[in-house]
């Protein structure tokens, strides 16, 4: 069985919870894109692990794979896999050779290019954009060449004057691009990584092919996906279900499921339109309540209500076969709750987000009122036990998005998921 979990609006949605969950069933977990500015929580037993670029299955002891369509930081990765075995937690982790590098002068062309701007995207300077340009003009450095020194030589020397240049050219350090120090601690790095260097589209065709359970872990979100999302307020990667199987090389006609994880409100990171974001007091004890600060920034998330129009468009984005609902718990004592089912938009009601971002910044949303609920859920475990006006509020979004929510997590941990089969249609 072969599926695709991605985030249904624009990223935190509580991936790595839903994918620590179903890691379970699954013998094969694996990143198809994005890079470290993505992290993924997972609360386990009342301990809290941060993961960046290792998959969320880690805890699971599953084969972790790491996809040719992610950007890598050797030095995030090697820390975070010294980090997780220290706890006790052994990774059995493959990398595909073909995987994009990092280089220092990424992200110090990133941050140069930040500061330049007027109007400023709100990246993460991880270097993330920068790198996804040179995969594309072919000038890339990948994991295999961290294992070959004389190669890493010979592409530093064929593509070091033209980054120098540039950095010089933006008031940086161009130093940066060939500095030994740089160079020999990403060639320790490649040293030790070696035996872990696979080829990740190989290894995950066997395994379906041998009836083994593979599940692909998607970063950020749909809306902020490189052409889809809300250009120029975007990630640099595809972020949709469909790029996990060109990202991956596994044919579209393998996937059997592709989960979203949507949040029972909305939040967002950076810069760029969010046309239900809350502004008020109100905003502010949803961010506090639900601890919406970002798992790689610390950034303060903006809040909002949740958007079932662009929540629409996820849906015809990804074709979710399923949903999972989280944090359903920050609403409680909120009455009413509202959600977003149409926008105004120069005097005309639209059911659809326009495609120019421009335009949805001068969306006004219309709202529908619906009751809220009182009481702890954080501890319920049966769907049928939940408040009916919580049960009314998670049956109202399967109405509006089409799609059947079989998840509904009440709290950060484990434990705290209700699972609710197909209801009846």
């Amino acid at each position: 069985m072969f599926t695709i979990l991605t985030g249904a609006q624009f990223g935190d949605e509580g991936k790595g919870k839903i994918i620590d969950l179903l890691a379970e069933n699954y013998d094969i977990v694996v990143r198809f894109q994005g890079g470290d500015n993505a992290g993924h929580t997972v609360v386990v037993g009342g301990r809290t692990y941060k993961l960046h670029l290792v998959p969320s299955g880690a805890l699971y002891g599953r084969r972790l794979l790491i996809g040719p369509g992610v950007v890598l930081n050797p030095r995030v990765l090697w820390n975070e896999i010294q980090a997780l075995e220290s706890e006790g937690i052994k990774l059995d982790l493959g990398i595909d050779a073909k995987t994009t590098i990092i280089m220092p002068y990424h992200i110090e062309l990133d941050g140069l290019r930040e500061k330049a701007r007027k109007e400023k995207i709100g990246t993460t300077n991880r270097g993330i954009g920068f790198a996804y340009v040179d995969k594309i003009a072919r000038e890339e450095v990948q994991m295999g060449d961290l294992t070959d020194p004389a190669m890493l030589e010979a592409k530093l020397n064929e593509i070091g004057p033209a980054k120098e240049k540039a950095i010089a050219d933006m008031g940086g350090d161009p130093t940066v691009v060939r500095y030994a120090p740089f160079i020999d601690e990403y060639l320790e790095i490649g040293k030790r990584l070696k035996d872990r260097v696979t080829d990740v589209s190989r290894e995950i065709n066997i395994a379906l092919m041998e009836e083994h359970n593979v599940l692909a872990e998607g970063a950020q979100g749909a809306f902020l996906d490189v052409i889809h999302g809300t250009q120029k307020f975007v990630t640099s990667s595809f972020t949709t279900a469909g790029s996990a199987c060109a990202n991956l090389g596994v044919g579209p006609v393998m996937v059997d499921n592709v989960v979203g994880v949507i949040k029972a409100y909305i939040t967002r990171v950076g810069e760029g339109p969010m046309p239900t974001e809350l502004k008020d007091e109100l905003g502010t004890k949803m961010r506090e309540r639900g601890g919406e600060y970002g798992t790689t920034t610390g950034r303060a998330r903006r809040c909002g209500w949740f958007d079932a129009v662009l929540g629409l468009k996820s849906v015809y984005l990804n074709g979710y076969t399923e949903l999972a609902l989280t944090k359903l718990d920050v609403l409680t004592g909120i009455d009413p709750i509202k959600i977003c089912v149409g926008y105004e938009l120069d005097g005309e009601t639209i059911g659809y987000p326009p495609e120019s971002t421009i335009q949805l910044a001068r969306c006004k949303p219309i709202y529908e009122n619906m009751p809220g609920w009182t009481g702890d859920i954080s501890a319920v475990e049966s769907y049928d036990d939940l408040p009916e006006t919580a049960r009314d509020y998670v049956e109202r979004l399967e109405d509006l998005l089409g799609v059947d929510i079989s998840a509904v997590s009440v709290g950060a941990g484990r434990e705290q998921t209700i699972f609710r089969e197909a209801p009846e249609k």
